[in-house]
């Protein structure tokens, strides 16, 4: 008998209290089990377990090689079962949700190539710029940005963003371009009502430089918000992939790059950890190799 099975048969000893019933649950003979048991002991060296005519008790060998066994056989199961999940053929809805322009510009993409693999899976999204309860909302995959609160669900890092400020080159020729955080006072501010959405804008890798802004024009969307920006009306705050199109076509440049924050990091969450279904698996893996390639979040 190989070792995993007479652990097995010792953990199921130990639980029932007896040979002829641990023997009846494994569907084994009693002869079979106590031999099992006896070989274990003899590999390891100590006795495991009192026999008496009424009763069978852990001795202090066994109660601490018993915890260990548990442990070691809900592993070895766990694994076995992600092993399974991972070659077992993905199907169903799978409902993702991310911030806004994040998913139209990067996780719809990604979708719709996983889809073109996977044809007995359909995609759910929920693209909006709020923190969504995962579990209350029926969420399989969510894409967080930002430093993640202790949940208790499994999280994979792909990349990680930079929280800049922009405006157009035409309103920096008329007003002049800030050199500091506190010359933010002298310009025209564009805020957004978004998650993110602050009267004070901290700056530096320990957010130790705070400056309250009052913005002229408040917008419920970031894309208003570079919208206005573009228009030459003031200066916003967005983050770097948000901005990158723009950065790229000339429409707008940063400002105050040497103050800012830390970059913040994006993940892929779920809430199953290693026993989710084969579709989200296959997700993250397909996407996680996309996002982590990609330069302008990485």
């Amino acid at each position: 008998m190989d070792r995993w099975q007479a652990m097995r048969v010792f953990v199921k000893v130990a639980e029932t209290k007896g040979f002829a019933e641990a023997a009846r649950h494994l569907h084994m003979s009693p002869p079979a089990v106590t031999r099992a048991v006896a070989a274990l002991e003899e590999t390891i060296g100590a006795r495991l377990l009192t026999r008496t005519t009424r009763s069978v008790t852990l001795t202090d060998a066994g109660a601490r090689f018993f915890e260990d066994c548990t442990r070691i056989l809900a592993d070895l199961a766990e694994a076995e079962a992600s092993a399974a999940g991972s070659f077992a053929k993905p199907s169903g809805v799978l409902t993702i949700t991310a911030p806004v322009i994040f998913g139209h510009r990067y996780i719809l993409p990604i979708i719709m190539d996983y889809l073109a693999e996977h044809p007995q899976v359909s995609v759910r999204t929920l693209f909006v710029d709020r923190m969504v309860n995962i579990v209350d909302e029926g969420v399989d995959l969510a894409v967080r940005i930002g430093n993640l609160s202790n949940s208790g669900f499994s999280a994979l890092r792909v990349g990680a963003v930079r929280r800049v400020i922009c405006g157009a080159p035409g309103y920096f020729e008329k007003n002049g371009v800030p050199a500091a955080p506190a010359d933010l006072a002298n310009h025209s501010v564009i805020a957004t009502t978004s998650a993110w959405a602050s009267s004070e804008w901290r700056f530096g890798q320990n957010d130790k430089t705070i400056v309250h802004v009052y913005p002229r024009l408040f917008c419920n969307t970031n894309d208003a918000a570079l919208q206005a920006a573009i228009a030459g009306f003031g200066l916003t705050r967005v983050l770097s992939y948000q901005v990158a199109p723009s950065l790229e076509s000339g429409e707008l440049q940063t400002v105050l790059s040497a103050y800012e924050e830390a970059p913040l990091p994006i993940h892929l969450v779920h809430p199953e950890g290693r026993q989710a279904p084969a579709k989200v698996r296959t997700f993250i893996d397909f996407a996680a190799e996309r996002l982590r390639a990609d330069r302008l979040i990485n």
